[in-house]
Formats: structure tokens, sequence, C-alpha cells
């Protein structure tokens, strides 16, 4: 990573972006082979959402009308951010559900009570 400072030091965007992919990658890399086939494009995907979000967010998502003030509109930086944060939450989501699913098979205290309950209506 060091090599690719030197060689590129303008073009840091590059080496924060190979940097966070590879801490996501560590993050998914005790996962079977065909879970990580899956993984590993998605993470390109986050990778490539966070930049686009920080880059949207350098410009104002809300236009104000200068001759009456309650008068707003969104602006199409904001439309676009919304969209990609969406997005980024839903990657967000089936990563974190991929890293929880092999944390352990022990079931939660509130699955193990819906399931007496459910017995006892049954």
């Amino acid at each position: 990573m060091r090599f690719l400072e030197i060689v590129f030091p303008k073009c840091k965007k590059l080496v924060i972006a190979i940097n966070r992919k590879e801490e996501l990658q560590k993050v998914f890399s005790e996962l079977d082979e065909s879970a990580k086939q899956i993984v590993f494009p998605m993470i390109d995907d986050v990778v490539f959402l966070e930049e686009q979000l920080a880059e949207l967010k350098k410009y104002p998502f809300i236009n104000i009308n200068p001759a009456n003030k309650a008068q707003q509109k969104a602006t199409a930086a904001g439309k676009q951010y919304k969209e990609f944060l969406q997005q980024y939450n839903n990657c967000i989501k089936i990563l974190l559900s991929l890293v929880n699913s092999d944390a352990g098979d022990e079931e939660s205290p509130l699955r193990l009570y819906m399931k007496e309950l459910m017995k006892g209506n049954a």
C-alpha cells in the first residue's frame, strides 16, 4: 500500500478506497468461499457508494427561494444522495447479516421466548 502512496501521491482517493476495501475484506475473510463470491463484489459497491456520498455532501441539498423562504426544493444532489444512502444502507444490512449469522447458532432470548409462547398457544 505504501508503494501506491509513493508512486501516486496525488491519488489519495484511490489509496483511501483501496485501504477501505482491504479493511472490509478483512472483516469478511472468515466467510466460506461461496459467501465470499457474493460479498466481495458487494464490498466494491459499498466503497463506491461511500465515495459518492462523500462527494455529494459538498453540494447543497435544498434550494431556497430568496423571495419566499417557505418555498424550498430538493436539489439533484439531494435526491441522488438519498438514493445512494438507501443503497448503501441496504448493502450494509446484507453484509452485517452475513457476519452476524456466522456469530453463533445460539438463539436470542426473544426468539426463545416467542417459541415458548407459540408452544403455549398451539
